[in-house]
This record gives structure tokens, C-alpha cells and sequence, in this order.
């Protein structure tokens, strides 16, 4: 049995209204753009597109190292809430936005209620530094993450 691992979040106010940000985030096939982990996301063949039940693959990289991961879509709140669950580490990414009066507050979180699977706990210790370490990345991640997206909807986003 595993223990929940702490989740971890991060929110950024952008000047834009949710529509706007909403259109962004709710693209998975997008997070490539926003992610600095993420290198490409491919929807799987006959899934529904952009929503509960999608189902998606990412390859992804941290230094060197490069691998694949499964997702699916488990909450989409039109305009409101997108999350989906990684198979491989069981962990839950989600991201929230709520209508402020200057734009948007869009917050990003990775809960993982049933901890991470052994077998990711092991290759994070064997090959992304141990657990502490890719936890300060992952925070690093979402930070860039969050702050790619404002670019992008407040119309500042640099090619």
C-alpha cells in the first residue's frame, strides 16, 4: 500500500476572461506549448474528443530522460474545470479557473490521493534525482506552466 503523496498547486491571475483561457486549456493536445515537461500529446483513436473518458497519450522529458505516459479526461466542467488521471503514477492533474474581476485566477493541481505507484517512485529515485528533487521540478513546471498560458491568452506569448 502506498501513502497519498502531498499535492502540490499553483495559481497565476491572467488578464483575459475564462472563455479565452478556458479555449487553451481545454485542448490537451496543446500542452506541449505550456508544459515544460510535456513534448507531445496524441489523442488515442476512437476516444470522444475533449472530454470525459478522452483518452491521451504524452511523451515527455526531464533532462535526457524521455518517456510515455496514458492519461484520461475525468472531470470537464465546460469552462470551469478539466482533470485527468496519468495510469502510470496515478497521480490527478487538474486545473481550475475562476472569473475575477480583472480576467481569470487559473489554478493547476497534481493530487494523488493513493500516492504514486511504486514503480514511478523507484524510477524517480533511480533517475530524476529522488522524489524532493522532481517535486521542486514539478513545482518549477507548473509555475512555467500556468505562466505560458497567460502569455498565451493575454496575447504576449513569444514564438
Amino acid at each position: 500500500m502506498t501513502t497519498p503523496a502531498p499535492s502540490l498547486h499553483a495559481e497565476i491571475e491572467v488578464a483575459a476572461p475564462p472563455s479565452t483561457v478556458w479555449a487553451l486549456v481545454a485542448d490537451v493536445t496543446r500542452m506541449a506549448e505550456w508544459s515544460p515537461q510535456v513534448t507531445s500529446t496524441r489523442l488515442a483513436p476512437a476516444t470522444p474528443d475533449h472530454a470525459v473518458g478522452t483518452r491521451f497519450t504524452n511523451r515527455n522529458a526531464h533532462g535526457e530522460l524521455t518517456w510515455t505516459t496514458h492519461a484520461e479526461i475525468t472531470r470537464y466542467d465546460d469552462g470551469e474545470a478539466l482533470a485527468f488521471r496519468v495510469e502510470e503514477n496515478w497521480t490527478t492533474w487538474t486545473f481550475e479557473l475562476v472569473a475575477t474581476a480583472a480576467g481569470t485566477r487559473l489554478r493547476q493541481r497534481r493530487d494523488a490521493p493513493d500516492g504514486i505507484s511504486p514503480l514511478s517512485q523507484e524510477l524517480t529515485e533511480a533517475f530524476m534525482g529522488g522524489q524532493e528533487a522532481f517535486t521542486a521540478s514539478q513545482r518549477a513546471g507548473m509555475a512555467q506552466t500556468l505562466a505560458a498560458i497567460k502569455a498565451a491568452a493575454e496575447g504576449t506569448a513569444t514564438s
